[in-house]
């Protein structure tokens, strides 16, 4: 009877336990306090963080697994605020959409997705697309395609013939009349029904577009596009539905506007004043630069039959510009929220953001943490960011320390996300 009870609790011992993984960190950057630590031991138990361990500690048992950085620096998985997963930018982009259904986007969103994982980056919040990035969402999150995790606007929001106008550019007979189901706005009771629809849909977040933009078929690419009180009722409505809002905006009229209704993080901000910077900190919004996808659109501009005529002087004038406003934010003390715009350049090259930021005065510590624990803080996410315990165990690895080498980030070695590796 003894026997058999020993041989029950061994049983019920197997199902129990809980294999763990052991990395071993040659350096760890400790996002929050902002330090870098020497050989340290991270354990993973399923998919978080169990402990954090000076020294090289060995694995208890031979079931668990031990990772080997110790020539490599260790950091959270990175976080980008500003990503279009369902496309990447080409001459053809502007036929694409008469050309491709919704399959043919799915298809080429799951390239897009594996690209950012790999290339360490393992949360995103896609801002704006036909709604595939929901689907793309749902089945990252199924685990049936690889991808970073991703928080979604699905479609964003326009005036009729703004920035998000879906039907701008188009021959008049196809042009029709989009309102708030397809996210275009005229007036309080669209702007209500814009954001419940949104949600419907399966919405994590709203995106407005503020003022015009660059890469539309419009000819204004800075002019406010909504008024004050078609974004209070946006940010409100959002507020109720707990979401939070993102305004794209170049032009200065727009970003205030913007602000002073209520959304939480500015994208692009390109000709903002100091009035506005001030604004920013009073309100406690954040800046998502997006420098890289500036500079990318003025070289693109600079190729003949790259963009549509009309969308040529506009990026030639905003896009050289982002850098230097970024630049005047940062040191005036506005918050700066890590953020690339990738799809408008390739997929996996989020990280050359960090080389254009530490260019003009950030910090290399600074600019790690603007894509870590400061995306978490605007997320309201308290499981990423950072290696903690009980952190979910979103780890990456480079083969130089980046507080020296901010363009290590370009080539990461090492990806894991929720505990499993990607990328070894």
């Amino acid at each position: 009877m003894k026997y058999l009870s020993i041989t029950f609790l061994l049983f019920i011992s197997s199902f129990i336990y809980s294999q763990n993984t052991y990395i071993h960190c040659g350096k760890l950057i400790d996002t929050n306090k902002g330090k870098v630590l020497q050989e340290m031991t991270v354990i993973i138990t399923d998919n978080k963080i169990s402990a954090i361990e000076n020294g090289y500690r060995k694995p208890e048992s031979a079931d668990d697994l031990l990772i080997d950085l110790k020539n490599k620096t260790v950091l959270p998985g990175l976080i980008d605020m500003h990503v279009h997963l369902e496309l990447q930018m080409s001459p053809s982009r502007y036929l694409d959409k008469f050309t491709m259904n919704a399959a043919d986007i799915a298809f080429g969103s799951v390239q897009y997705a594996s690209a950012t994982l790999l290339a360490g980056f393992t949360t995103v919040r896609d801002l704006g697309g036909s709604g595939v990035n929901i689907s793309l969402r749902d089945a990252i999150n199924e685990g049936k395609i690889d991808g970073p995790r991703i928080i979604t606007s699905g479609k964003s929001l326009a005036t009729t013939g703004g920035h998000a106008d879906p039907t701008n550019g188009y021959r008049n007979d196809l042009m029709g009349d989009p309102g708030p189901k397809e996210g275009v706005v005229n007036g309080v009771e669209d702007a209500k029904k814009a954001v419940r629809q949104r949600y419907k849909n399966g919405a994590d977040m709203i995106k407005i577009t503020a003022t015009g933009g660059v890469l539309s078929v419009a000819k204004n690419g800075q002019n406010p596009q909504f008024t004050l009180e078609e974004i209070t009722a946006i940010c409100e409505t959002a507020k109720d539905y707990d979401m939070h809002v993102a305004a794209h905006a170049h032009g200065d009229e727009g970003m205030q506007r913007a602000i002073l209704g209520g959304v939480k993080t500015i994208e692009h901000g390109t000709l903002m004043s100091e009035r506005t910077m001030d604004l920013m900190i009073e309100r406690d919004v954040y800046y998502v630069p997006t420098i890289t996808a500036g500079k990318e659109v003025s070289d693109k501009a600079k190729i003949k039959g790259f963009y549509p005529e009309i969308i040529v002087p506009k990026a030639l004038e905003i896009g050289p510009q982002i850098q230097i406003t970024f630049e005047k934010a940062y040191k005036k003390g506005v918050k700066i929220a890590f953020g690339t715009d990738a799809g408008v350049f390739p997929h996996g090259l989020n990280a050359k953001e960090f080389g254009y930021m530490v260019e003009v005065g950030m910090s290399e510590m600074k600019a790690i943490q603007s894509a870590t624990i400061t995306n978490a803080e605007v997320l309201k996410n308290n499981n990423i960011g950072e290696i903690s315990v009980g952190k979910f165990a979103d780890i990456i690895a480079v083969d130089n320390d980046p507080t020296e080498d901010i363009k290590t980030l370009e080539n990461v070695t090492f990806v894991m996300k929720n505990g499993v590796v990607y990328k070894d």
